[in-house]
């Protein structure tokens, strides 16, 4: 089903010109229902009927992709994701503001955070909803809905990044959010009503900060349209955006699914340099010989400084050329610790329960859950002196709490064995 994009509201004069269409394909068949039957299956059934191969080739942090889907199965399988009556449900469980829900409004181009102190009180929030018209945001909500679990847990296993999620409801009217954009891959799925969106090219492409940006900035929408219920939308990060719900609708409800969030290359470089520099140093003299007296009081760096600094870095790079491991410091161990469990209805404590008989030294032991354990290589955490030996970790997700994740401020702990 094609739809033609919309003029935007100050494009009405004479002159005007039509935004862009963004790719749009109809979804017959295919996508009736979501496939998790591997992490793969599960994401081309999302973005069905585009290939995976299509999508990383034209898509995927180069420009947005809109999928529209005249499919009622599709559109009563979003409904039931999360609506605004589970709302109620939620906040009977001890939901609170800021950590939970935050409630605002886009006023004249800025956000209005209309959040009261401590626990959230539903018959407080649907006034400020229909009252105030203002947008709830809940955070996270994998954390209890177990479709939503399902889905992303199976998303963090194909991207093998962490994948978070927010629920956006908004009134019929009006608008939650000012023109912004994000540090993470957005996927957008239409839940409940309807929601106007108008996308706006880059200011920093492939950002790695969220930022308001003002109306006189941006310009034109490059595209701009209406989801509906079964809707898919993909962006980049980076891509400037703003959505509102039209007047006389009902509410409207999407979730945004977002991952790779400081999972660029430059990422990976500060991750695996320090054990790249650490090794080196233990080998090189050069390395270990003190910087000149008084370098750290300087406000600019000499030409001494950076022409020795240049020379480590070519040192460096030959090093990595004839290496075959690369020792990750934190990210590796940063995504298992904070990832989803597996997707388990049962007792949590039946995934870590191995099975058969215990193993003998020369045993063959098969990882259950493999797409849920990271071995990596580092020095020995519990050693500090310099003749640290290397020691092999394996990491598992198994006992994460479902509870936290994303949560940010909770404390987390890592799982697994040491040899």
């Amino acid at each position: 089903m094609r739809k033609k994009a919309k003029p935007t509201g100050k494009g009405k004069e004479e002159g005007s010109v039509p935004c862009k269409q963004l790719k749009m394909e109809a979804a017959g068949g295919p996508c009736s229902t979501l496939n998790f039957e591997s992490p793969s299956d599960l994401f081309e059934s999302l973005i069905s009927p585009i290939k995976t191969e299509t999508f990383f080739k034209e898509f995927w942090e180069k420009k947005p992709l809109l999928i529209q889907r005249d499919d009622p199965a599709v559109a009563t399988y979003y409904q039931s994701l999360f609506r605004l009556s589970d709302l109620k449900i939620l906040c009977s469980r001890g939901m609170y503001y800021g950590r939970d829900v935050n409630v605002c409004r886009c006023v004249n181009g800025k956000k209005k955070v209309l959040n009261k102190d401590g626990k959230v009180h539903f018959l407080q929030l649907r006034k400020d909803f229909d009252q105030k018209r203002a947008t709830i945001q809940f955070h996270q909500p994998q954390r209890f809905k177990d479709e939503l679990w399902r889905i992303q847990e199976k998303l963090e296993c194909y991207f093998g990044s962490l994948v978070g999620s927010n629920v956006y409801i908004t009134p019929a009217g009006s608008q939650g959010l000012p023109p912004h954009y994000d540090d993470v891959e957005v996927f957008i799925l239409q839940l409940e009503g309807e929601k106007h969106w108008r996308l706006y090219h880059p200011t920093v492409p492939l950002a790695r900060e969220y930022s308001v940006e003002s109306e006189d900035r941006i310009g034109r929408p490059t595209h701009e349209f209406t989801l509906k219920p079964g809707d898919f939308l993909y962006f980049p990060r980076g891509t400037i955006h703003q959505a509102d719900t039209p007047p006389g609708l009902a509410h409207s409800t999407h979730v945004t699914i977002s991952t790779y969030q400081n999972n660029s290359w430059g990422d990976f470089l500060l991750d695996t340099i320090s054990g790249l520099v650490f090794d080196t140093a233990k080998e090189d003299l050069e390395f270990r010989a003190g910087i000149p007296r008084q370098l750290l009081l300087q406000v600019d760096a000499t030409a001494v400084a950076r022409r020795r600094l240049s020379g480590f870095l070519r040192t460096l790079a030959d090093r990595l050329e004839g290496t075959k491991e690369l020792l990750s410091a934190d990210m590796k161990k940063d995504f298992v610790m904070n990832r989803l469990p597996p997707y388990h209805m049962g007792d949590p404590a039946e995934l870590s329960t191995p099975g058969g008989q215990l193993p003998r030294l020369d045993s063959t032991v098969r990882w259950q859950f493999k797409d849920h354990t990271i071995l990596t290589v580092g020095p020995d955490q519990d050693q500090s002196d310099e003749t640290q030996k290397k020691m092999v970790y394996i990491y598992h997700s198994l006992k994460n709490r479902r509870e936290t994740h994303m949560m940010g401020n909770e404390e987390t702990e890592s799982h697994g064995l040491r040899f």
